[in-house]
């Protein structure tokens, strides 16, 4: 009976040390989420334009830690979602997702690539939340500009909705993520919080608050755009 406790025991600890680590995991995404976020807007000439981002209802980081090479054409990389509460309230708990497609991989493959997506209105942010979203098909997508304002924004990025941005060696400007497939990471959410949300429950009705994990991401979203987006319809 004791060897069997004993068993048992284990068993149960090695479970938890297991859930443990995967939940350190997305806590380390989102701290490196916060710090892209910061090193980004804290030079305002070579960053995200602030009136783009005060309009934006969502903000979505994948860090470059957490992108994995799939081999020659192909790429895949995780990251976090954030979006505004209703709309345009204060940011609120995040929702993770993945990435992936065939013609980024000299992106996602390469060193130190960091990508930014800023979702520009309900309806984009709705259309992420889709079981696939592909990428300029689903969901219309440009290269953002780069610099303190937008006023040198082309139509086609003003109208967009989502804005994309890559960093890589130092360098931040808009890059097309065209074909690319969006999913919500329920997995990684359900280690994140410990049961099983939707990312509609997450990123629009808000039923969890910001966890601790992400509120460093939370601090810099607050820092550079306290205020901005729009109602979401219902």
């Amino acid at each position: 009976m004791r060897y069997g406790l004993a068993i048992g025991l284990s068993l149960v600890l090695c479970g938890s040390a297991r859930v443990g680590m995967a939940a350190d995991k997305e806590a380390e995404r989102l701290e490196k989420s916060a710090e892209v976020i910061t090193d980004i807007m804290k030079t305002p000439e070579k960053g995200i334009p602030h009136d783009l981002l005060n309009k934006a209802v969502c903000v979505g980081v994948i860090p470059s830690e957490k992108k994995v090479a799939l081999g020659l054409g192909g790429s895949y990389g995780r990251g976090a979602l954030v979006c505004r509460t209703g709309g345009n309230g204060p940011w609120g708990a995040p929702s993770m997702f993945t990435v992936g497609g065939a013609n980024i991989g000299f992106q996602l493959g390469g060193q130190a690539t960091d990508f930014v997506l800023l979702v520009m209105n309900g309806r984009g942010a709705e259309k992420l939340l889709h079981d696939k979203t592909k990428i300029g098909a689903d969901a219309s997508a440009a290269g953002g500009p780069v610099g303190r304002s937008a006023e040198g924004a082309t139509d086609l990025q003003l109208h967009a909705e989502i804005l994309t941005y890559s960093r890589s060696r130092g360098a931040f400007a808009g890059v097309s993520l065209d074909g690319q497939i969006l999913k919500q990471d329920e997995e990684s959410n359900e280690k994140l919080y410990g049961r099983k949300l939707s990312p509609e429950d997450i990123l629009f009705k808000g039923v969890v608050p910001v966890p601790t994990a992400s509120r460093p991401l939370d601090s810099a979203l607050t820092q550079f755009s306290p205020h901005g987006g729009e109602a979401f319809k219902p």
